[in-house]
């Protein structure tokens, strides 16, 4: 299933009707759902806050964020939020990725 985030930014109210829109859509049966951020233009903390609400609303099930411009993409990876775009931050492995154990490793 698929959430558009409005441009040039999403402001408070469109937040609400964003959320609200998420948990119909997992209560009507979506296994997961992509947030097409291409729109937003004007990234800022309001948009990052937008996205963290929507992660909530999302209850741990699958919520990933595309079509982020380069100033999202920053701004997701500066707060910690990076994992929303489906990518794996860097100097970590992608997910589901398995790193390798070399012999002698000492066991976690």
């Amino acid at each position: 299933m698929r959430l558009v985030l409005p441009g040039p930014r999403p402001t408070a109210r469109d937040v609400e009707g964003l959320c609200a829109r998420l948990v119909r859509l997992y209560e009507g049966g979506a296994t997961a759902v992509v947030c097409d951020a291409g729109a937003v233009t004007a990234a800022d903390l309001a948009t990052v806050e937008a996205l963290a609400r929507l992660r909530l609303a999302a209850r741990g099930r699958p919520f990933r964020v595309t079509g982020a411009g380069p100033p999202l993409r920053a701004l997701l990876d500066l707060v910690g939020l990076v994992e929303l775009l489906g990518e794996a931050e860097q100097g970590e492995p992608a997910g589901g990725v398995q790193e390798g154990v070399q012999a002698g490793d000492a066991a976690p």
